[in-house]
């Protein structure tokens, strides 16, 4: 069973920068990780992903070049950067991953907050 190891998040001013990082426990299992996140009184939205074996990235239509999820191929983690955050940000973001076979998984999710 591959399980996720997210770390980041926080609080922010508007304006300010946070990163995510999501590590796969065995990513030679994984087909694509990313993230989606939830906001209190939202519908779930897909914030970015990228396919592990071409690097292939996207994102929602929200980020307009804010944000930027890359492979931290060291660590063997995704991580997403996060510029220009907004008080819209302010949400729970859950990292996931498609394995090559089986379900989708989620991590525990964390909460990041944009507030002044």
């Amino acid at each position: 069973q591959i399980h996720l190891v997210e770390s980041g998040g926080g609080m922010v001013q508007p304006g300010g920068s946070l990163q995510l990082s999501c590590a796969p426990s065995d990513v030679n299992r994984v087909h694509t990780v990313g993230w989606f996140r939830r906001a209190p009184g939202k519908e779930r939205e897909l914030v970015a992903f990228i396919e592990w074996p071409n690097a292939f990235t996207g994102y929602g239509d929200f980020v307009n070049g804010r944000f930027t999820i890359s492979r931290d191929d060291a660590k063997n983690a995704a991580l997403l950067q996060m510029n220009s955050l907004k008080p819209e940000d302010t949400a729970v973001y859950y990292c996931y991953a498609d394995p090559k076979v089986g379900p989708r998984i989620w991590g525990q999710g964390t909460q990041v907050t944009v507030s002044s």
